[in-house]
């Protein structure tokens, strides 16, 4: 079932905080929402990390088995000597599936998370002492525009672990844009792209036994009392996942479990028993797509790796021939 959305304006209230707004335009909303990069400060960003070791939640799993088989060929497609971006790196992990045999000039892992990048940056450099790492603390969400923190162009963007599903199709197009932009006329683009399965599979990804997703969706209400000196109780909420195959999505939720009002960035946020606010969908898509929604950004599917049950995607894009730029 699709919900019409009943907006709310904010009242200029003076708040210099982009942020802020973001946050309560989405809550005064109906239905409510909270963007998914909210998730991750340090706590969300750690709970995350043991998410990806779960049993239930299988595409760190699979998609390492995917870069371990065919690593050899994806480093040959990309090419030595070059700038791999990796947007939402978080740990630092995935690019070490392409290391030592990439061997890039520079890798610049960006994160929302300050302390948590800068950190695993650090362990980076320890494991890699050759390696170029260049850090920037970045919300990618809101933009690309790169030219003075690069080092060189032509660039290849690493976007793995099924990020891209958090956008609505629409929206990545309009990411898949920028990077096309960003990457110069003889970059590339790496990603995982989550693929549709079985609603029991997904299901259990996302409702694990042990709770630490439930925790992970919790906390970002945590995370917003901390930035905007808020006083949302989390104890007012459960966690809700399921799979929407009507728009072929995992969506998580927070329910509410009692009326209640709480203050954040000064303002008053009403809640009902009962009411849903999104936290994230997670888009899951066939190769062929995924594909089609890349095209229409200027990129051109030039390799597809999957694993035997084709459980998850990893595919190499390139830019376009004849691409028009502006036409977008």
């Amino acid at each position: 079932m699709n919900l019409k959305v009943k907006k709310t304006t904010v009242p200029d209230l003076g708040f210099s905080n982009h942020m802020a707004r973001e946050v309560l335009d989405g809550l005064l909303q109906t239905p409510k929402r909270i963007l998914p990069k909210y998730f991750y400060d340090q706590i969300g960003s750690a709970l995350f990390d043991t998410i990806t070791k779960l049993d239930e939640y299988y595409i760190p799993r699979v998609e390492q088995e995917i870069f371990e088989q065919y690593k050899n060929q994806m480093c040959e497609e990309i090419g030595a000597s070059r700038t791999i971006v990796e947007p939402g790196a978080g740990s630092c992990e995935k690019v070490k599936w392409l290391l030592p045999e990439l061997e890039p000039a520079n890798y610049v892992p960006m994160d929302i998370s300050g302390s948590h990048l800068r950190q695993n940056a650090a362990n980076l450099r320890r494991d890699y002492p050759d390696l170029n790492v260049a850090p920037l603390v970045f919300d990618h969400t809101n933009g690309l525009d790169l030219d003075q923190s690069l080092p060189g162009r032509d660039c290849i963007f690493f976007y793995p672990g099924s990020s891209i599903g958090n956008f609505e199709p629409e929206t990545v197009v309009g990411f898949l844009r920028k990077l096309r932009l960003s990457m110069g006329s003889e970059g590339g683009l790496l990603i995982g792209v989550d693929t549709k399965k079985r609603n029991d599979i997904l299901h259990a990804a996302y409702n694990d036994r042990k709770g630490v997703t439930a925790a992970f969706n919790i906390n970002v209400l945590n995370h917003l009392n901390e930035l905007f000196e808020g006083n949302l109780n989390p104890e007012a909420f459960e966690h809700l996942a399921f799979y929407n195959e009507e728009h072929g999505r995992i969506e998580m939720h927070l329910r509410c479990i009692e009326d209640h009002t709480a203050i954040l960035a000064g303002m008053r946020v009403d809640f009902r028993a009962g009411e849903w606010v999104n936290t994230e969908y997670s888009y899951k898509y066939h190769p062929d797509e995924f594909s089609d929604l890349a095209r229409r950004a200027g990129l051109h599917m030039k390799r597809l790796w999957q694993d035997e049950s084709k459980h998850f995607s990893v595919m190499y894009f390139t830019p376009l021939i004849n691409d028009v730029t502006d036409s977008f």
